[in-house]
């Protein structure tokens, strides 16, 4: 569109109940946030864990701003690659027992950076439908010829695999996914990966941290931690601060330096920030208690739904998604539990597809039981 469109661009939007705005938070993520001087609780946050206002890396934070300054000055390749980034790659890679990781300033750099590192012209992606789109983007980035295989279904991946010609293939999936909360099937990926000789690619951001025993995410989820050749994961979600990071071999990884040009040509994360995470990481490995509480929060919250016939997709994550259908209800369900004091966003088209609009409720261990009823009673009133 040009420049005399956006008006009319923005108009419709707003008449399709598709326009976007943004709220402004006073102080940090937690169970009760502020807007406008008014406090909320918050079910909308992607602090699964309760760790991105924790005092431990607060203080981390606070020292690492302290030795490093508030900014690493330069890309990692040239002058940006501090000890405190060095340190938390290796310590990410024991935790996700991997050879190596790579940090890289966001999810969606990581996946722009990989991808097109690895695929190319003459090779083939295949990728879940609903797959983050920093995976859509960095598939047709690359040049390779991308297929969508139909949601969480091996089959539909086994045709296209089985028909394609191409030598080198990809098939790269969520692990857990964003907007529907369900767990990809991981065992079911890996088994045909090995049958056609084929790379697998995970991006953990909501599985990491909150599945498996030790909170390593999806794979140990599935007891798949050498099943996965590439392993990407986000620090700001259930680690509560910020950047990723992709782990696997160690030739993969110094290939991805090479070659990677969202990890190139881009300025490193804060060594500061890096302190904070490991501080975080280190919570995820000594406080356990916080996924057992956010498993039985999740338990509580869905047994309530079910009791007031709420239609839940089908998540046993910290994502719940309330269907609703439409876009216009969605905004008016997510306005009424506004007035009633809960902040909870309204996911719509482009986002999800058309005619499964909903509520994007998410849980964090820094919630409590009462809260997870009060949020029930809420949504019983507005039905």
């Amino acid at each position: 569109m040009n420049l005399n469109q956006l008006g009319a661009f923005l108009r419709e939007r707003r008449e399709q109940h598709l326009y976007r705005q943004r709220k402004v938070i006073a102080g940090p993520q937690g169970p009760v946030v502020y807007v406008d001087d008014r406090p909320l609780i918050s079910f909308c946050s992607n602090d699964y864990l309760g760790l991105a206002n924790h005092p431990k890396a607060i203080e981390a934070l606070r020292l690492g701003a302290e030795r490093y300054g508030v900014g690493s000055g330069a890309s990692h390749l040239i002058s940006g690659h501090s000890e405190a980034h060095h340190d938390l790659e290796l310590e990410l890679a024991e935790f996700v027992r991997r050879p190596r990781a790579l940090l890289f300033s966001t999810g969606f750099m990581a996946n722009l950076g990989v991808i097109p590192a690895l695929f190319g012209k003459g090779d083939a992606i295949f990728e879940d439908r609903l797959n983050h789109a920093s995976l859509i983007d960095a598939g047709l980035y690359s040049g390779a010829r991308v297929q969508r295989y139909l949601h969480a279904d091996a089959n539909s991946l086994q045709n296209y695999l089985a028909k394609s010609p191409a030598e080198q293939k990809l098939i790269v999936s969520d692990g857990v996914f964003s907007m529907d909360g369900d767990i990809a099937p991981l065992p079911n990926l890996a088994k045909l990966a090995a049958e056609h000789n084929t790379w697998l690619m995970v991006d953990d951001a909501h599985g990491f941290g909150v599945l498996g025993e030790s909170g390593r995410g999806s794979a140990e989820h599935f007891g798949l931690d050498n099943g996965i050749p590439i392993y990407m994961a986000t620090l700001g979600k259930a680690l509560g601060t910020f950047g990723a990071f992709v782990a696997g071999s160690e030739a993969l990884i110094e290939t991805l330096i090479q070659l990677a040009r969202s990890y190139t040509y881009t300025t490193a994360l804060p060594p500061a920030v890096a302190e904070a995470t490991r501080a975080n990481l280190r919570l995820v490995q000594q406080e356990p208690w916080r996924r057992d509480k956010l498993r039985s929060l999740i338990t509580r919250f869905r047994q309530g739904a079910q009791q007031l016939g709420l239609t839940l997709m089908d998540s046993v994550t910290p994502i719940q998604p309330l269907l609703v259908g439409d876009s216009e209800t969605a905004l008016r369900y997510s306005d009424a539990l506004l007035e009633k004091g809960f902040l909870i966003s309204a996911v719509r088209p482009p986002t999800v597809p058309q005619g499964s609009a909903r509520l994007r409720i998410t849980f964090s261990a820094s919630h409590d039981e009462a809260q997870i009823d009060q949020l029930l009673d809420a949504l019983d009133q507005i039905q």
